[in-house]
């Protein structure tokens, strides 16, 4: 099974976590949370980040999640690109979440093009219905 790391601002990821848990019943293994806070020293953050993304690592990749592509959690996540069998997506919302940890078993890159598929198809205008 595929690892899963969040590395976001603050508590988003570990908010994301807690919705997974409240959705699924359970909570899911080989996931890990990493929140980043602007006083945080980021050579210690990719420190942590790296300890993390190996604390999830069976053998079968992990895929990092992050919230903003370009700011300081992603900045943090492109750090572990370097790992053996590590990919990153960034724009994690709920459904690419969920859709992640359904197709775990899939190839990392598979996984991939079904989180960011997952993120997409999450996002929609919602029809009203009529009131009486």
């Amino acid at each position: 099974m595929i690892g899963l790391l969040l590395i976001t601002h603050g508590i988003c990821g570990e908010s994301l976590f807690e919705c997974v848990r409240h959705v699924q019943g359970d909570t899911p293994e080989q996931m890990a949370c990493l929140g980043v806070c602007a006083s945080d020293n980021l050579d210690e953050v990719v420190v942590r980040a790296r300890e993390l993304r190996d604390s999830v690592e069976s053998g079968e990749g992990v895929l990092v999640l992050t919230d903003i592509a370009g700011a300081s959690p992603a900045n943090v996540a492109l750090k572990l690109l370097g790992c053996a069998q590590t990919a990153c997506v960034a724009g994690v919302n709920l459904p690419m979440l969920l859709r992640t940890l359904t197709y775990r078993h899939l190839k990392l890159a598979d996984l991939v093009a079904k989180a960011k598929a997952g993120g997409r198809e999450g996002v929609q205008e919602m029809e009203s219905v009529k009131c009486d």
